[in-house]
């Protein structure tokens, strides 16, 4: 397994994202993924403390156990957990991350992200209640999620040489290219800050289960909610032909999907959801293909219709 660096921490270009913990699967079922995880030599794992309403959190602290040190452990805070806990307000931020700390049975968080910007509480005062984390070893490294250029740029100028934040965690897919065209990905290159792509599978479309003329299966995340706005007749054509572009090159759609993000020279590392072992499998065999420029051209071909 390939690393690459966010700030001083050193982690798997491929990661777990956690968010089906608690909500999609339960405890026994995430503690297999958390295995699976391991023992494909993914060492970085990301959470939240709203997923699942906390039991993401503590579904992989118990599941970690005497593990806890051969991983990098990243979480958020921020958005609404109950009523009137949320937000980035230096009153807050100690409580949000007792809380994490609490839930996760450990004495640190190696990643501690901002999960949205908070409109209220003035950047400079939440990155001084981060600092003071830093300072205290409760954390390692802090980041943001959900930000913008300008976001990007007023908290490093709001930072003053104290902690400062070392990533960008941001959708971003083949699918949804919003960090190329809104030139987040090119201010992270600019600034040094690793950036985290979520959603990297565009919502399960690019995994190579969901093919064009086949329903859509009962129960599944393409069935639900989003699907239909993500699993169009043109999204599944296109899907068709990056199938057909991956396996001429003996590779899966999937594999495409990281080695794609993994070409972005920021990316760090893909956190791509899992709820069974065979995809954390999958995923961590998904590094072994290197894109040329060739590749890259072609792929963005197909994308556009050119």
């Amino acid at each position: 397994m390939q690393t690459r660096k966010i700030g001083s921490l050193e982690v798997s270009v491929v990661g777990l994202g956690c968010n089906n913990f608690g909500w999609r699967i339960d405890a026994e079922a995430s503690a297999k993924v958390i295995d699976a995880a391991i023992e494909s030599r993914i060492t970085f794992f990301d959470t939240a403390d709203r997923y699942g309403k906390g039991q993401s959190e503590d579904f992989l602290g118990r599941a970690l156990g005497s593990r806890r040190d051969q991983i990098i452990l990243a979480t958020k805070f921020g958005m609404e957990m109950e009523k009137g806990q949320q937000g980035a307000s230096p009153q807050y931020i100690p409580e949000a991350i007792e809380a994490s700390l609490r839930r996760l049975r450990t004495d640190r968080i190696d990643l501690y992200q901002l999960h949205q910007p908070d409109p209220k509480t003035p950047i400079a005062d939440t990155l001084v209640a981060l600092d003071q984390l830093v300072r205290s070893g409760k954390v390692r490294e802090i980041g943001c999620s959900n930000f913008s250029v300008p976001q990007i740029r007023e908290a490093a100028d709001a930072a003053k040489g104290g902690a400062h934040f070392v990533s960008v965690q941001n959708e971003f897919s083949l699918f949804h290219r919003d960090p190329e065209n809104d030139g987040v990905l090119a201010e992270c290159e600019a600034r040094g800050l690793a950036f985290l792509p979520y959603f990297p599978l565009a919502s399960g479309l690019l995994t190579g289960k969901y093919r064009r003329g086949n329903k859509l299966p009962e129960g599944s995340r393409a069935a639900e909610g989003w699907g239909p706005k993500v699993f169009t007749e043109r999204n599944l054509a296109v899907v068709e032909q990056l199938i057909e572009f991956a396996e001429s090159r003996n590779h899966t759609v999937l594999d495409l999907a990281f080695a794609w993000l993994l070409a972005h020279k920021p990316v760090a590392s893909v956190i791509a959801g899992a709820s069974k072992p065979e995809q954390i499998q999958a995923n961590a065999k998904a590094v072994n293909w290197k894109l040329t420029s060739d590749d890259l051209a072609a792929i963005d071909a197909i994308m556009t219709g050119k």
